[in-house]
């Protein structure tokens, strides 16, 4: 059983993918071709944001978007260390301070109670996680950021497709930075990601960066990256996107499923705020004993991952940036969280046998 099955979207959506890319291989625009543009115009359209501004990776995206916003050394960003070393590692590479605040311990997200304490005079942006494929409490944190004069950028490479009170992730606050890694939500076959927002001036600085700072050729106004999208990329993104609104239906039922079979089974599920809808870009509990569980579910052929085994205040390129602060909750969550196979194409049949499984495993 893969642990998410890109075989079955890919032979569903095989013919399309391959009329996309020969149009590329036709055209031979490969860098910045017309798809580019489409699937940009797409996105923005799906989100509600005004600018959508497609990119290499979803680190670039959230490295392009801190760019925009000028962050300087020093310059300090409120983030959630439960998360991939990407979201502080944009903040680092431009010499800025990551600024860790502790998560709920039923979903995972981004405390926001906690978030105003740890604003300072060198607070420049707020950068929440939407962990799992559920959108963190934007409302009141934004909220927090307008008090404060602060941008906001949704980290949501996990959960692209969900809403919140009713809008898309992404398109919530200042900036929203999503991944096309082919295990997302909605994913390319290799790197890409997008960027958006509804700020004109922000939306074109962004478009600037990501080619090496030029407002024309060789015209370089600012200091940029080569942070492009490939044509290729973008044109097997279309393709998915076709089915993408039946992929979103299937995750939140597959998700709603596992819920119901794993009641009372002793393990902890994820909190689904009702404010929102979450995506499932991964479908993870909380168990004790997880490496024996793990190891459990392997002998019966069921993958599992652990997202995230060692929050980014013990890794060792992060840990001086917490200083004497403690993150009791994020360092509960990473004993315990546990991913289960999930993806639109999982089966009745196959769910069925993780739930058997996990649940043999814990008698």
């Amino acid at each position: 059983m893969p642990f998410i099955d890109l075989a079955s979207q890919y032979a569903a959506l095989k013919d399309r993918i391959a009329e996309r890319m020969q149009r590329v291989l036709d055209h031979g625009q490969y860098i910045m071709g017309p798809e580019v543009a489409e699937l940009e115009g797409q996105l923005a359209a799906f989100t509600g944001a005004r600018h959508c501004i497609t990119v290499s990776s979803g680190t670039e995206a959230l490295l392009i978007a801190l760019m925009a916003l000028d962050l300087k050394p020093g310059d300090e960003v409120i983030t959630t260390p439960f998360t991939f070393a990407a979201t502080a590692e944009t903040i680092v590479l431009l010499g800025g301070v990551p600024v860790f605040v502790d998560i709920e311990p039923d979903t995972c997200n981004l405390d926001v109670s906690l978030v105003e304490a740890r604003i300072t005079p060198r607070t420049r942006a707020i950068m929440p996680v939407s962990l799992y494929g559920q959108v963190a409490d934007m409302a009141p944190l934004n909220a927090i950021a307008a008090r404060h004069g602060l941008p906001v950028i949704e980290d949501a490479a996990q959960s692209f497709g969900a809403t919140y009170q009713g809008a898309r992730s992404g398109a919530l606050s200042t900036f929203g930075c999503t991944s096309f890694f082919p295990s997302k939500p909605l994913g390319c076959y290799g790197d890409g990601g997008a960027i958006f927002t509804s700020d004109d001036t922000l939306a074109r600085a962004c478009r600037e960066i990501r080619v090496h700072g030029q407002s024309a050729r060789y015209t370089h106004t600012r200091v940029g990256v080569g942070g492009r999208m490939d044509t290729l990329q973008c044109a097997i993104v279309l393709a998915k996107l076709e089915r993408f609104e039946w992929e979103l239906q299937r995750r939140r039922e597959i998700g709603a499923r596992y819920s119901q079979l794993l009641d009372g089974s002793g393990v902890q599920l994820l909190t689904v705020r009702p404010d929102r809808e979450c995506v499932w870009g991964q479908y993870t509990v909380f168990v004790e004993r997880r490496a024996e569980v793990q190891a459990h579910l392997q002998a019966a052929g069921i993958p599992t991952a652990v997202h995230y085994p060692k929050p980014l205040h013990r890794q060792p390129a992060y840990a001086a940036h917490a200083g004497d602060a403690a993150f009791p909750v994020s360092d509960a969550a990473s004993e315990r969280v546990m991913s289960l196979p999930m993806s639109a194409d999982l089966t009745e049949a196959q769910q069925d046998r993780v739930v058997e499984a996990l649940r043999r495993s814990l008698a």
